[in-house]
């Protein structure tokens, strides 16, 4: 038996890491925040609105998630080390989890609040909180644009996008809110609105926090199907048995995979080498940048007895 590892990388867009346009998006997007969230603070102070401060709770947590994706990113850059020996990748998937589980914190938190209020509405002024929340359309319109290109690529970036994206809905909301309240006096809309986009942040940290918390147990990547990243292997001339596959984040952006592969034994074992290498190159096409390949003959192979998974065979193909 032997063992054959790779750690390639490509440019497909799939496998875009840590590049500068997504590193001077966060910078941009945490300044924005941070100008808009002081703006926030002080007028839903002054104006006595729970939207706003609850709008600003919101964009604090972003801020902050926004900061902890910057500096997972780049911990990310780090060389591997012989304590470390896959680098700092994984902070990024520990950034997504925890930026989740403070969006959830913020949600509990101003939700109880704008549930005291709504029992006993303050006065606020309408149109001073629309023209607040007319800022933040802008200020979260631009931020969430300057992550659209890379969104695809990591969960940070995808979760940044769409918070910032809300956010930039959510203030529609409260511009609409705050133009109502001064028509009509219902300053009980104020906090009903403050419920409202807790509702919206909740629905839209779900899915952050479920992909995040299936990363860091190493879970099978979204998007990646266990059974067809056999059948390619499968697919690879000469090779004739799969098991033991295991696939899991690296990071955000990265994924790694283990498996024992039989190979034809009429196959010298130059060219079962070749197989091999052939099989490393395919896999990194489907999302896989770093495989470690035990190589196993028909006849010399290790025991499925403690393997849940079924192994995948074919016929032999000449």
């Amino acid at each position: 038996m032997g063992h054959d590892h790779s750690h390639a990388h490509h440019s497909h867009s799939h496998a875009v890491s840590f590049n500068e346009a997504s590193l001077k998006a966060f910078q941009v997007g945490i300044a924005l925040n941070i100008l808009f969230v002081m703006v926030e603070v002080v007028a839903g102070l002054a104006y006595k609105s729970m939207s706003l401060l609850s709008d600003a709770g919101h964009n604090l947590a972003d801020v902050a998630s926004l900061l902890l994706s910057y500096i997972a990113f780049k911990l990310a850059h780090r060389q591997a080390t012989t304590r470390f020996t896959y680098g700092l990748k994984k902070t990024t998937v520990l950034a997504a989890l925890f930026n989740a589980l403070l969006l959830l914190v913020a949600i509990g938190t101003l939700g109880y609040e704008s549930v005291q209020r709504l029992q006993a509405p303050p006065v606020v002024q309408g149109y001073g909180i629309a023209w607040v929340a007319a800022i933040g359309i802008v200020v979260n319109s631009v931020s969430a644009f300057l992550f659209f290109r890379n969104k695809d690529t990591d969960l940070n970036i995808k979760g940044a996008y769409w918070h910032l994206l809300a956010d930039a809905l959510v203030s529609v909301g409260v511009v609409i809110g705050g133009i109502v309240i001064s028509y009509t006096g219902w300053f009980w809309l104020d906090p009903a609105i403050g419920l409202a986009i807790m509702i919206i942040i909740l629905i839209s940290t779900w899915s952050l926090l479920t992909d995040s918390f299936k990363m860091s147990v190493d879970a099978v990547p979204s998007g990646i199907d266990l059974e067809a990243i056999t059948r390619i292997m499968l697919s690879v001339k000469h090779i004739v048995n799969v098991h033991h596959i295991h696939i899991w984040p690296l990071s955000t952006t990265e994924n790694a995979l283990t498996a024992h592969v039989i190979i034809d034994d009429q196959l010298p074992f130059e060219e079962k080498l070749k197989v091999i290498q052939e099989l490393k190159h395919e896999l990194i096409h489907h999302n896989i940048h770093h495989s470690t390949i035990e190589l196993e003959s028909e006849t010399v192979h290790c025991s499925n007895e403690n393997e849940k998974l079924e192994p995948f065979t074919q016929p032999h193909r000449h």
